[in-house]
C-alpha cells in the first residue's frame, strides 16, 4: 500500500471515529486568538461606578472624604486649577458627582493630573483622599458618566465585566504600556540630573512636576523613545534602547503569530502630521531594540489599524493589540466618551463579523485611571504598582454571559492569560503570580 493510499485510510478512518474519541480542544486551547483594546485613563468608577452588581459607588458612602493640604476634608470641592474656572459650579459637594450636566458623552472635558510619584501621594496609603488635592483638574477627580446604552455597556452587560481589575503600575500611560508588553519599568541609568529633580510650587508647597526618572535610574513618567517615530517636540533626552524581554518576543520564539495595530502609525512613520493626536509613547515595542526601524520584527508586528481590517479576511493573528489614536481613546482632553466608543464598536463588530470570531477572546481594558479617583484602595504589591482600579471588559463566545467577575486581576493579567494559553514563560515575577483572566470564562457553555 503506498504511503498517499495508507494517509487517505487512515483519514477515513478518524472520520468514522465517535466525536468522542477525537481529539478537540479543551479549556483555553478553544481560544484561538487573543485581541487586546487598550483605552486611555478612566477608572473604574469613572465610568462602570453606577453598573448593576459591579463593586461601584453605592459602596463608597463610607470611603474617607477628599482632604486639602491640612489633611481636613474639604467643605467643597476645590475649583480645576488649570485656568478653566466654569467647567465646574464651585459649590460641588465633597463626593462623587455626574459630570453629563458639564460635559455630556460626545463632548471633550479637561484633563486631569497622572504621574507616577504623585499618584501614590494620591493613594495615601490606600485612603484614596488626596485625588483633589494633587491634581490640575481640582473636584473634577471625583466625577463619573453613566455609560447606559453605551457599546461598552452593553458589551458589559452581555459579557463579562471585571470589577477588580487594577493598572499594573502608578502613575501614566507611558509606564502602564511597558508593563502591558514587558511586566517591567524600563531602564535609564544615566538619566541626567534634571529628569530626577521634584520641582515644587513655593507659596503651596505643591509638586508641580513629577520626575520622570526615579534616583536609581527607572523610567517612570513619559520619555520618548530612542528610535523614530518620536514627538519631536520633546525629542530631548530620549530614552535609551531597552533590551528586556517582551510578549512580542515571547510569542515570536514559539511561532505564535501577533501584532500590535495602531491607529494613525502610518503617518507617524512617514512624518506625516495629523490631526488624530498620535501619541508615541504609547507605541510601547519601539523602545526596544528588537523593533529598530528596518527590523524585520517592526514590519512583521508593528501595523496600522486599517492592516487590521485587511487581516480580518483572512490573515488575522493570534494574538493582537489594538490602540485608538488620540482623538478616540477615550483620553480627557482630546477624546469625548463616545468617539472612544464608537471605535471601539466599529473594532468588535469587524472582529465579529469575521470567520476568527467562533475563537476568539477580547479584552477591552485602559491604561491607567488618568487622575480620577476610585473608591477601592489597590491590592499590596511592589514598589511600581499595582495602581487604581480599571475597567475591563471581556467579549467572547467563551465569556461568562451577564457576568460581572470580581477576582482580582491587573494589567499583568493579560499577560499571564496569553502565557497561559500559548505556553510562554512568564516575563517577570509579577505576570508569574498573576490571575489569568480565566475566571471570565466558560467552556463547556
Amino acid at each position: 500500500m503506498t504511503i498517499n493510499r495508507i494517509a487517505a485510510f487512515l483519514t477515513a478512518l478518524t472520520l468514522l471515529l465517535p466525536a468522542t474519541a477525537r481529539t478537540e480542544p479543551e479549556g483555553l486551547n478553544r481560544i484561538e486568538h487573543i485581541v487586546v483594546i487598550y483605552l486611555e485613563n478612566r477608572s473604574f468608577d469613572s465610568l462602570f461606578g453606577v453598573f448593576p452588581d459591579a463593586d461601584g459607588l453605592a459602596n463608597a458612602e463610607n470611603a474617607p472624604l477628599q482632604v486639602d493640604d491640612n489633611g481636613q476634608p474639604y467643605k467643597t470641592l476645590p475649583a480645576i486649577r488649570n485656568g478653566n474656572k466654569s467647567f465646574l459650579p464651585a459649590n460641588l459637594e465633597n463626593r462623587s458627582f455626574n459630570i453629563a450636566p458639564y460635559a455630556k458623552l460626545n463632548e471633550t472635558h479637561p484633563d486631569l493630573t497622572h504621574r507616577f510619584f504623585i499618584h501614590q501621594m494620591q493613594l495615601n496609603g490606600g485612603r484614596n483622599d488626596r485625588f483633589a488635592q494633587l491634581s490640575s483638574a481640582g473636584g473634577l477627580v471625583m466625577g463619573y458618566y453613566d455609560l447606559s446604552g453605551t457599546a461598552l455597556w452593553n458589551y458589559a452587560k452581555e459579557f463579562t465585566l471585571a470589577d477588580n481589575f487594577f493598572q499594573a503600575a502608578f502613575g501614566g500611560s507611558f509606564l502602564n504600556h511597558q508593563w502591558l508588553i514587558c511586566a517591567c519599568t524600563p531602564v535609564f541609568k544615566d538619566a541626567p540630573a534634571e529628569l530626577r529633580q521634584w520641582k515644587n510650587d513655593p507659596a503651596t508647597s505643591r509638586p508641580i512636576n513629577d520626575p520622570g526618572v526615579t534616583e536609581d535610574g527607572y523610567a517612570v513618567n513619559t520619555i520618548q523613545p530612542h528610535f523614530p517615530p518620536f514627538d519631536p517636540a520633546h525629542s530631548n533626552n530620549r530614552l535609551p534602547v531597552q533590551y528586556q524581554a517582551t510578549i512580542g518576543d515571547r510569542l515570536s520564539e514559539k511561532n505564535i503569530s501577533w501584532a500590535w495595530y495602531a491607529d494613525g502609525w502610518d503617518d507617524a512613520v512617514a512624518g506625516r502630521k495629523t490631526n488624530d493626536h498620535f501619541a508615541y509613547h504609547h507605541q510601547p515595542f519601539v523602545y526596544y531594540a528588537n523593533y529598530a526601524p528596518d527590523s524585520r520584527a517592526r514590519a512583521e508586528h508593528l501595523k496600522d489599524k486599517n492592516q487590521l481590517f485587511a487581516d480580518l479576511k483572512g490573515n488575522f493573528p493570534q494574538v493582537a493589540f489594538f490602540k485608538p489614536s488620540g482623538k478616540k481613546d477615550q483620553h480627557p482632553g482630546h477624546s469625548s466618551i463616545l468617539d472612544a466608543d464608537r471605535e471601539v464598536k466599529e473594532v468588535v463588530d469587524a472582529i465579529q463579523g469575521s470567520t476568527a470570531w467562533p475563537n476568539t477572546a477580547i479584552v477591552i481594558t485602559y491604561d491607567e485611571y488618568g487622575g480620577f479617583w476610585d473608591h477601592v484602595a489597590p491590592p499590596e504589591g511592589d514598589r511600581w504598582g499595582p495602581g487604581t482600579r480599571i475597567p475591563a471588559i471581556i467579549v467572547s463566545p467563551f465569556a461568562k454571559k451577564g457576568y460581572v467577575d470580581h477576582t482580582l486581576y491587573d494589567t499583568t493579567s493579560i499577560l499571564k492569560l496569553i502565557e497561559n494559553r500559548f505556553g510562554l514563560a512568564p516575563l517577570s515575577g509579577r505576570d508569574a503570580k498573576a490571575n489569568g483572566l480565566e475566571g471570565a470564562f466558560e467552556f463547556d457553555q
